[in-house]
């Protein structure tokens, strides 16, 4: 041990004496320590006989640092923030890959079941970026997208189906209408706007021109507004799939559209961290049951 090492103070003691510093306290001290506000007085009073001056000024109720106490204080900080910096660098970072979704697929599917993969793979770190821009993989830090689109998606990507776009109608099930009512009921009209198609398509008749509508930017919202009982939505079945199994949702209408766009995890054929992106690409495809 160094002359210098044996003239420092115990750790405990100033660790005791910072705490107390920041909180003026010696009770609110003990209790962000996890230890008894008797043993912060002790080690406090130990430090002050040991430096051979005061470093708090006490009244009843009330602790109040000197002047030598502030600047050591301050000193001591700055000590244990460099000691938790240094100690922070050595610990291995997780390694972060980032996944983009649009808002929707990342509210209704994504984010419900990533508990599941962080709690298997702690080491891994996600970030999701919710966004209906298109992914950039080289300039944007995007490692995993989920898009819909249609083969090829390029040279340099990979792509497999997640999921194909099976449209339905949804509403609350106390307001499960059948076919000739559904028309009556308020329709719930996102971005994409497919109820005319809809109506066509999947009901075979036009859709009428007098019928209420509210509208959302948002697939998410509409689904959302479902829920709550303010009409019926459209949504592709795998992202209602939960709400239905958990009857939060039913069926408004037993015709469905199939979709002209399907659902893919895509990826750079050459990922920066190969190992990882394969992963969690295989949580993904493995999420489609």
């Amino acid at each position: 041990m160094t002359e210098q090492q044996q003239r420092l103070p115990s750790l405990n003691a100033l660790r005791a004496f910072e705490a107390a510093a920041r909180h003026l306290n010696f009770r609110a001290a003990a209790d962000e320590l996890g230890v008894t506000q008797g043993a912060v007085a002790q080690h406090v009073r130990g430090l002050e006989s040991e430096l051979r001056l005061k470093l708090f000024e006490r009244q009843p109720r009330l602790l109040a640092l000197t002047s030598a106490g502030r600047s050591y204080a301050t000193h001591v900080a700055r000590a244990f923030a460099l000691l938790a910096e240094a100690t922070d660098n050595l610990r291995p970072q997780p390694l972060r890959l980032t996944i983009s979704a649009t808002p929707s697929i990342a509210a209704k599917w994504l984010v419900p079941r990533l508990p599941e993969f962080t709690g298997a793979h702690p080491q891994l770190e996600l970030s999701i970026l919710a966004s209906d821009a298109l992914a950039n993989f080289q300039s944007d830090g995007v490692d995993i997208a989920i898009r819909q689109g249609r083969p090829p998606f390029g040279p340099g990507l990979t792509a497999d189906l997640l999921f194909e776009h099976d449209i339905v109608a949804i509403c609350q099930p106390a307001m499960r209408p059948d076919e000739e009512e559904l028309a009556r009921l308020p329709l719930l009209r996102d971005g994409h706007d497919l109820w005319p198609e809809f109506f066509e398509r999947a009901l075979g008749r036009s859709m009428p021109l007098a019928i209420r509508s509210t509208r959302f930017n948002q697939t998410a919202l509409a689904i959302d507004a479902a829920i709550a009982g303010q009409g019926v939505a459209l949504a592709s079945r795998f992202l209602v799939e939960p709400d239905l199994v958990a009857r939060r949702l039913a069926l408004a209408t037993t015709a469905s559209m199939r979709g002209g766009l399907d659902f893919y995890v895509v990826s750079a054929r050459k990922p920066r961290h190969a190992e990882q992106t394969a992963l969690v690409r295989a949580w993904l495809l493995a999420q489609r049951g």
